[in-house]
């Protein structure tokens, strides 16, 4: 039997890399990006990376960001930033970069990379070597995590985090008042700014895809983010009930990802109601969501409630008012 549970009770190699991805506070972005490094090189167990191969990935893809978001700490400054910069408006000296990299952009991400909480995650995805070969060396670990199913969607949820958390910086807007809201039209998550200008964050699948382990919603099976056409981005309490004035569906808290085959298919949920077990489920993913730091965090909060109790009612009562317009329950067990 499948657990209803989306926190593995025995975590596996996608829950350790996820944590360190999804969970702790963020400082800066060079965590992100040395993940998104050991993607692009997709090194074999036991090899050595030197940290002059590395540097080119790790700072190339903060240059990236800081094209468009040239906030990438919560530090007034950073001379190691200030040359991924410079990179990101001439980007001739790559040497230079290469070499700035190598000597301060590695100082604390390496280290810090697997602590998530107040430990470190029990399985490590590179052995860090530095004082004695210039470098890290990938473990098993990391090898095994590629050859998974969920590989294909580890980047695209990379990439998404850091855009919600570097839009929490540059907005500069506490994040207790920070909301990110969903656009059905494009399926993209989006801030309004302090001059209510709307800003493009994420994808909502790339998003919601970590919370949900990878699967399905409702029916579990292994999903892929990359292929749009067979994963949505579901109203777990359908759209149509705008229409009776129930106006908070289209928050975050409501948006689950569903396979094709549960959303739309011959037997799929359309417009119906999930039958009551799943409320369970959804409530355990906004939990889920809620333990992972702005600005998802405070928008689940500002949605739902304060507390967990809080959280529980609110579902409740939107079920049981939905239960007076939707009479139809559905299940994929159906």
């Amino acid at each position: 039997m499948v657990s209803d549970s989306f926190i593995s009770k025995e975590p596996n190699l996608e829950d350790y890399w996820r944590g360190i991805i999804l969970f702790g506070r963020n400082v800066a972005s060079y965590k992100f990006a040395l993940a998104k490094s050991l993607l692009d090189i997709k090194a074999e167990s036991g090899q050595l990376i030197k940290l002059t191969d590395l540097a080119p990935h790790f700072a190339g893809h903060i240059a990236e960001h800081l094209r468009h978001s040239p906030k990438q700490a919560t530090s007034a400054s950073s001379k190691f930033l200030d040359a991924c910069k410079s990179y990101a408006i001439d980007s001739n000296d790559k040497e230079k970069l290469v070499d700035q990299t190598v000597r301060l952009g590695f100082n604390n991400v390496i280290d810090a990379f697997h602590i998530v909480g107040s430990g470190e995650v029990p399985k490590r995805f590179y052995i860090d070597e530095r004082s004695t070969n210039q470098g890290i060396r990938i473990t098993d670990e990391f090898s095994k995590l590629l050859e998974g199913y969920q590989s294909v969607n580890l980047l695209s949820e990379v990439e998404s985090r850091w855009r919600l958390v570097e839009t929490a910086w540059e907005l500069g807007i506490s994040k207790s008042l920070l909301t990110i809201q969903h656009s059905i039209d494009d399926n993209e998550l989006f801030a309004i700014d302090k001059l209510k200008k709307r800003k493009a964050v994420t994808s909502s699948r790339s998003a919601l895809n970590g919370y949900q382990k990878g699967k399905c919603f409702y029916c579990r099976v292994n999903i892929r983010v990359d292929t749009a056409d067979d994963v949505d981005v579901d109203h777990f309490f359908p759209h149509k009930l705008k229409q009776a004035g129930l106006f908070q569906v289209d928050g975050v808290w409501n948006l689950v990802l569903a396979c094709k085959a549960c959303n739309r298919g011959d037997k799929g949920k359309f417009d119906k109601l999930p039958k009551i077990r799943y409320l369970s489920w959804l409530f355990e993913r906004n939990e889920y969501l809620i333990g992972s730091h702005h600005p998802l965090r405070e928008t689940l909060i500002q949605q739902t409630g304060l507390s967990i109790s809080d959280r529980r009612a609110y579902l409740n009562d939107f079920y049981e008012k939905a239960k007076t317009v939707i009479f139809h329950s559905w299940s994929p067990l159906d």
